[in-house]
């Protein structure tokens, strides 16, 4: 039998056949059904797909009904495409339309944000940041807006291109939300641009229209039992390579798995990081022993206290390599050799399907930090982010926040007084 679930009112389903791996979603609108794998093993991935696939199916049966064409369908290479019908033609409403207003198009507004903005957030924004709006800019936005003049973007044209990137995607991927977020802040950033020199009357909301569920989501880590598990293959790697020449590269994987998992920096910080940049001191609250680390990222300079386990790895890599002061200490992530070591541990993933990363680290030491009973707003601190942040998707789902002693509390009793008739 089946397994079935269902989204959006009762107007999709999510279910599993006995004899399949995969989940599918389906729906029925303008009196025939929709079906479609969704080509995930795991519920939450499958259900996410099939809140976006019918989005996209949902807006394409209404344009059929209000254009009254007797079908439309996406483009085959959708991982959205309905196998039964013909692909659309050249004028398909996913694709960019070619505006003929009046007035400044996408283009010219593109073309003054990326002029001014690297000039004016010198200093203040990472230079890699200001790249990747013009890459997103040159990439995505200006192949659908370009053309079109900049009063004629509205909220809905916004939300065709999300359905656009969603159905399209991008070299045969389709965006993660994340992505379509930076893509909307990027847009965002130049429409005001062109309120600022008068092109357009106001910036319109083009903030998603649908919100996401309520639910606590909680960011990949590892426990202390599956951390442990990680660092013991990495040591293993390094004593035992298969090869004598690879020595050097699982030391270095061993003691940049130590070294993030005691500091909680950014991968990209850790990329950056330079051997002057850490200095070993004796911290006069607690006295012991640590690293004081300049952390550079993409919120411009912090600093950061790390747990005493950092120091050896930190030594070891200085000593191996041999580093200068102006050296990279760690360089590029090593996602492969990461990867390959999550694989063979079948770490890749958590229970609810979220993929680790070199990033998981980072989230490991806040967790671990917060089931020591740390307190959170230094942690927020020390990491460099906002304890809202950590409230959202770190707080939320360890047991050890919740205080047993402040939640059974038992309200004492008063003795009952005894009472005499009166005569």
């Amino acid at each position: 039998m089946s397994e079935d679930h269902t989204l959006m009112d009762g107007k999709v389903h999510v279910y599993k056949r006995d004899n399949s791996k995969y989940w599918q979603c389906s729906t029925y609108l303008n009196g025939r059904n929709h079906r479609k794998s969704t080509k995930h093993k795991t519920l939450s991935m499958a259900m996410e797909y099939a809140r976006e696939w019918y989005m996209a199916v949902y807006v394409d049966s209404k344009r059929v009904q209000e254009n009254g064409h007797s079908q439309f369908l996406l483009n085959r290479a959708s991982p959205y495409y309905i196998s039964d019908a013909p692909a659309p033609s050249l004028h398909s409403p996913l694709t960019p339309k070619k505006k003929t207003t009046s007035g400044p198009t996408f283009a010219e507004a593109a073309e003054k944000f990326i002029a001014e903005y690297g000039v004016i957030t010198q200093g203040e924004r990472n230079e890699r940041w200001a790249q990747d709006h013009v890459r997103r800019i040159n990439t995505h936005l200006i192949p659908y807006f370009g053309n079109m003049s900049v009063k004629d973007i509205n909220a809905g044209l916004v939300q065709e291109y999300r359905i656009h990137r969603n159905t399209e995607g991008y070299k045969g991927r389709t965006p993660s939300r994340s992505t379509l977020h930076h893509e909307t802040v990027t847009l965002r950033l130049v429409l005001k641009t062109a309120h600022r020199y008068g092109w357009i009357d106001a910036v319109p909301d083009i903030s998603p229209p649908y919100k996401t569920s309520g639910k606590v989501k909680h960011r990949a880590w590892f426990s202390p039992k599956e951390y442990k598990m990680l660092y013991e293959a990495t040591r293993e790697r390094a004593n035992n390579p298969s090869t004598e020449r690879y020595r050097t590269t699982w030391e270095n994987l061993h003691d940049y798995v130590l070294f993030m998992a005691n500091t909680g920096l950014r991968p990209d910080e850790a990329g950056r990081l330079q051997y002057r940049d850490v200095t070993i001191v004796t911290d006069q609250d607690t006295g012991e022993r640590l690293l004081e680390i300049e952390v550079r990222g993409k919120r411009g300079v912090g600093y950061c206290k790390s747990m005493t386990g950092a120091i050896l790895p930190f030594q070891r890599m200085q000593k191996r390599n041999k580093g200068t002061p102006t050296d990279e200490i760690f360089g590029k992530t090593p996602r492969e050799l990461l990867n390959k070591v999550l694989e063979d541990l079948n770490l890749k993933f958590d229970r609810d399907g979220n993929v680790r990363t070199a990033y998981s680290l980072r989230h490991t030491y806040i967790c671990l930090r917060l089931m020591e009973g740390a307190d959170i707003y230094q942690i927020a601190k020390n990491c460099r982010t906002s304890v809202e942040m950590i409230e959202q998707f770190y707080a939320a789902h360890l047991k050890n926040t919740l205080d047993a002693s402040a939640i059974n509390v038992k309200k004492r009793k008063r003795p009952k007084k005894s009472t005499e008739d009166e005569i």
